[in-house]
């Protein structure tokens, strides 16, 4: 037992004089932390030149009123939609907010247009109105449908914004052109749009641009509401109402009446979009049906069940052939007064 407890001694000695020796040296000596995956471990130690001060802004300051609840600029138009997408109306947005907002993402806005037979004689008058208004500052992409790339002009483009000539096969019925618009713009987006915007609006060429087109546009997916049938009820809309239609709409559906002239979005969703309308075109043309208003009547029906999530005024869709009402402050793209019937021959 003795020897033991002797050995006991020892070891508890030989700890002591272990713990002592640490404690002495880290008295003497200051102990540094440095994570052993640095490899400047000196960026510790170093101090940087004194330099002023500076606030990080990811946008210039801008001073504006602060939005209130209860004094809304425009209260003689329906600035909401049910499903709580906004209604787009000169007075109801900050262009130069909006702006600052939006270019700093460099983003390229495409526009699609389709200059079939005589209509490409609406050309030089789309593009040249399109480069004084449309979405300035940005930078955009025109490509133009058409089955004739030699009647297309040459047009002076400012910086950043590009045209692409795209051909397209004629056919004799205006009606046909229209049931394959969709498809068209489908198969570009696959093709090559979907590397080349981020956003893309689909417009009619016979029409014009009088005032700004800018970034209050913007949004996951865009309709217009038809310049015919805003101040209409639902009952009168032209939706197409045989129930062996795709396009089919019953008497009680139906928000507004939407253009085919002006629709778009994010191109990724103007895909989907346009994707799903020219499937219901086809299994209408299998089953030998032509909805009431070809294509329009498709881009009603499947806003219905895929809601857009901006809406234009019709300031953005004019009929010249109208008087303008006191609701439109200004018009911003208008349809041109034509024989339409000539053309379509």
């Amino acid at each position: 037992m003795r020897w033991r407890s002797m050995l006991l001694a020892a070891i508890t000695l030989t700890l002591l004089s272990i713990f002592l020796v640490i404690w002495m040296l880290t008295w003497n000596w200051s102990v540094h932390y440095l994570p052993y995956y640095l490899p400047c471990p000196e960026a510790f130690s170093m101090k940087l030149p004194a330099t002023e001060e500076k606030k990080f802004r990811p946008f210039p300051q801008l001073l504006y009123p602060q939005p209130k609840l209860l004094e809304q600029q425009r209260k003689d138009v329906l600035t909401l939609t049910p499903w709580l997408a906004p209604i787009v109306s000169e007075g109801t947005f900050n262009s130069e907010l909006l702006n600052n907002a939006y270019r700093p993402l460099n983003l390229t806005i495409g526009v699609t247009a389709f200059a079939v037979g005589k209509y490409t004689r609406f050309v030089r008058r789309f593009l040249e109105s399109a480069e004084e208004f449309f979405m300035q500052g940005f930078q955009v992409n025109y490509y133009i449908f058409t089955d004739d790339p030699e009647a297309i002009p040459h047009v002076p483009l400012r910086p950043g914004r590009n045209l692409s000539v795209i051909p397209i096969q004629g056919f004799s019925h205006w009606e046909e052109i229209s049931m394959r618009r969709m498809e068209s713009i489908n198969k570009f987006i696959a093709s090559r749009g979907h590397r080349e915007v981020d956003y893309l609006y689909c417009l009619d060429i016979d029409m014009v641009f009088w005032n700004p087109w800018g970034a209050e546009t913007l949004g996951d997916l865009v309709a217009a509401i038809h310049p015919g049938y805003f101040t209409v009820p639902r009952w009168q809309f032209p939706y197409e109402r045989r129930p062996l239609s795709t396009a089919f709409v019953a008497d009680g559906e139906g928000d507004f009446y939407y253009g085919g002239a002006v629709f778009g979005g994010r191109v990724e969703r103007v895909y989907e979009f346009t994707g799903g309308c020219h499937m219901a075109i086809l299994a209408d043309k299998a089953n030998g049906i032509m909805a009431a208003w070809q294509e329009e009547s498709h881009l009603n029906r499947r806003f219905i069940s895929h809601k857009p999530s901006k809406v234009l005024s019709p300031e953005y869709l004019w009929d010249d052939r109208k008087p303008q009402p006191p609701s439109l402050k200004l018009i911003r793209f208008s349809t041109l007064d034509k024989d339409s019937m000539n053309l379509k021959n």
